[in-house]
């Protein structure tokens, strides 16, 4: 069946993600090919040192990014989406989203950016014997329960962002096992929150006296395939402002863009792996068992089907080197040189490539906002040398590729060093890996195992959200990891690359300059104010 043949007859799926700074939208036909996509740029905002996006930027990025998607519809195919056979949402994991007894928000949208939360983030994880990130929704309900917080005695229900999209469409109030497992432990026999810190939640905050206990408050737990609801008229009018989309369209569990990322470069199963690399970076490794000990740097995660993921999170990787990018573009403007973006990006890149393995004892650090895994409230992006240091071009860049990936390194040497963990495979996908060969290669370097890039990663979550709302209504009984194995990935092939041993050996001694200089970046922090 033709692409227009496929959109005409409402057999086409799609996906909508909401990234950092890009909503979008894929399209994809019965065999999970992208036939057409719209987005929309937006930025979180920094209001009373709070990282957020408003409730009306929430709705217009997502209307406008819908729009698009029809316009490129009707550009390529000359129809018009008026109906879907499955719809899926996902958008950046964590933060806080709470809501009362008129459904409103009662305090702006806290995202996962914000490292506010960290004595109660230290107070679960000593109380659940599991780590408790700073940025998951429940250090954030917690924290405000510590900061006596007015609101919380009146919160009817919290949630994530993919999961408030999904309820104002479908007015289902659920969660995805993946992105719930941001949220809340989950215990990966049930599937559920896991009840015994529930419990242990519940008496903690039991001389409060709020009127809900923890599973009043938070959404249903749902696993990849199940069906999570169905988008209602209100739903079809907020997400198509012309009118033109039909309701009752089923729609898949929310997930977190971690999911859609593992969905994405097909590693669902034990002992393969991804790392997403845009405006933050994550690594996501399935287990074949739990770890030995609790690690702070280490979040404990699912799959969209529910095993056990661990994550290396970090909020900082791209911000700064395409800060660094922009400034080399304004210094070509100003000769009056018309500047292709994707070329100077390309040049740049490949220019790293030329430096010297360990940098040229040349020191970055990216930190845009606060960084977990070093300890860092607040960011403070800083480029450091000595006079001796080999400071040139290719240098300058190379380090700062390394340095969007210096914290991951940190986590995941704890992984693979500390732990013995073994991965079969790692996929890379994201912004960093759009120039071909070098971010792929310094991540091979960097972890010291084999990196894959697959064509189909390029579309990312928004396309791996479009494949779970695929599964759900294709799935014949079949497995995530069987039906994205034999139905979506089937004789595709990435390009892998190798790690080189200069390369590793360099990105080792640049960790350590890099570990080393961590009392440089929080002296920033401390003595230059925001």
């Amino acid at each position: 069946m033709s692409a227009k043949s496929v959109i005409e007859n409402g057999k086409a799926m799609l996906g909508i993600e909401f990234g950092s700074t890009r909503i979008k939208a894929v399209l994809i036909d019965e065999e999970h090919n992208p036939i057409a996509s719209g987005s929309h740029e937006w930025e979180n905002q920094l209001v009373d040192g709070i990282w957020t996006y408003s409730i009306d930027s929430i709705w217009k990025g997502l209307q406008d990014c819908y729009q698009n998607m029809k316009k490129d519809v009707q550009k390529q195919y000359g129809v018009t989406v008026t109906k879907l056979a499955a719809i899926g949402f996902s958008a950046m994991m964590h933060g806080y989203m709470a809501f009362g007894e008129d459904d409103e928000i009662l305090v702006p949208f806290r995202t996962w950016r914000n490292a506010i939360t960290e004595e109660a983030s230290e107070k679960l994880t000593e109380l659940f014997q599991y780590n408790i990130p700073q940025r998951w929704s429940i250090a954030h309900l917690y924290q405000a329960i510590l900061n006596g917080e007015e609101h919380v005695k009146d919160i009817r229900f919290q949630t994530t962002l993919a999961g408030y999209i999904h309820w104002m469409l479908t007015d289902r109030k659920v969660l995805g096992v993946g992105e719930a497992s941001g949220m809340f432990p989950i215990d990966i026999a049930t599937g559920q929150f896991d009840a015994g810190m529930v419990k242990k939640f519940d008496d903690a905050i039991a001389d409060k006296g709020f009127s809900w206990k923890l599973l009043d408050i938070f959404p249903e737990v749902l696993t990849a395939g199940e069906e999570a609801g169905t988008l209602t008229e209100k739903g079809a009018s907020l997400l198509d402002v012309s009118g033109e989309l039909e309701a009752g369209i089923p729609l898949c569990p929310p997930e977190g863009d971690a999911g859609t990322g593992m969905v994405a470069t097909n590693s669902v199963a034990r002992r393969t792996g991804n790392v997403s690399a845009g405006t933050s970076v994550f690594s996501m490794v399935v287990l074949e068992k739990e770890l030995s000990k609790v690690y702070p740097e280490l979040d404990l995660v699912t799959t969209p089907s529910g095993d056990l993921v661990a994550m290396v999170h970090c909020n900082n990787c791209t911000s700064d080197l395409n800060a660094w990018v922009n400034i080399f573009k304004e210094f070509a403007e100003s000769f009056g040189i018309d500047v292709d973006m994707n070329k100077l990006f390309g040049t740049l890149y490949n220019k790293a490539m030329e430096g010297d393995a360990d940098g040229g004892n040349l020191l970055a650090y990216n930190y845009i906002s606060g960084e977990n895994i070093t300890g860092m409230e607040e960011g403070r992006p800083l480029f450091v040398r000595t006079p001796n240091s080999k400071f040139n071009l290719a240098n300058f860049m190379r380090v700062n590729l390394y340095t969007s990936l210096g914290a991951l390194k940190i986590g995941m040497d704890l992984l693979l060093k500390e732990e013995k963990v073994k991965v079969d495979k790692l996929l890379g996908h994201g912004g960093l890996f759009k120039t071909k060969g070098v971010g792929q290669q310094i991540l091979a370097d960097a972890m010291n195992t084999p990196i894959s890039v697959m064509e189909t990663a390029g579309e990312g979550g928004a396309w791996g959200i479009a494949v779970l709302a695929a599964y759900m209504v294709k799935k014949n009984g079949e497995s995530l990891g069987d039906y994205l194995n034999q139905q979506v990935f089937a004789g595709q092939a990435g390009s892998e690359l190798a790690p080189n041993p200069e390369g590793v050996k360099g990105f080792d001694d640049f960790i350590q300059i890099y570990k080393a200089g961590l009392p440089i970046e929080r002296a920033a922090v401390d003595s230059m104010k925001l």
